[in-house]
């Protein structure tokens, strides 16, 4: 069984998804059938503000789309990463630039030399995770 790369503590990942609120889903799709939108859809059903970053569209789920992260009016918490591991790295420099708390990969995405660079730069990172699984099997009757 291929083990997860190293990430926080279920403690510190519960500590993350009470805390924080908005989050960034870069690589968020419009289409419903696509897991990047059923994710943010989750997170939206359960009290997060998302915030679509998807050059490809104006507007996903209701909710203004930035065409990149460094674009997001406003403060960004989490930035939720549905991107090819080898895009990680820019995404990343972003959240660094922009001031976000947590780089959060999700599940299939993983970029060591940007994770330490997330971490270096203070950032808490999470990698090869979906965050929509996290939050269920952490609060299960939600927050």
């Amino acid at each position: 069984m291929k083990t997860k790369p190293a990430s926080l503590s279920e403690n510190e990942r519960k500590e993350i998804l009470s805390s924080y609120r908005r989050v960034a889903v870069v690589g968020l799709s419009a289409d419903e059938s696509r897991d990047s939108n059923r994710v943010a859809k989750f997170l939206q059903d359960n009290g997060f503000d998302i915030i679509p970053v998807n050059p490809s569209y104006r507007e996903i789920l209701g909710k203004k789309c930035y065409p990149r992260l460094v674009d997001v009016d406003g403060n960004v918490e989490i930035v939720d990463i549905f991107r090819k591991s080898e895009a990680v790295g820019e995404i990343v420099e972003e959240a660094i630039r922009i001031g976000a708390k947590v780089v959060w990969m999700q599940e299939g995405v993983i970029n060591e030399d940007a994770a330490r660079r997330a971490r270096e730069a203070g950032l808490k990172v999470v990698m090869d995770r979906c965050i929509k699984k996290e939050y269920a099997e952490l609060f299960p009757s939600g927050l």
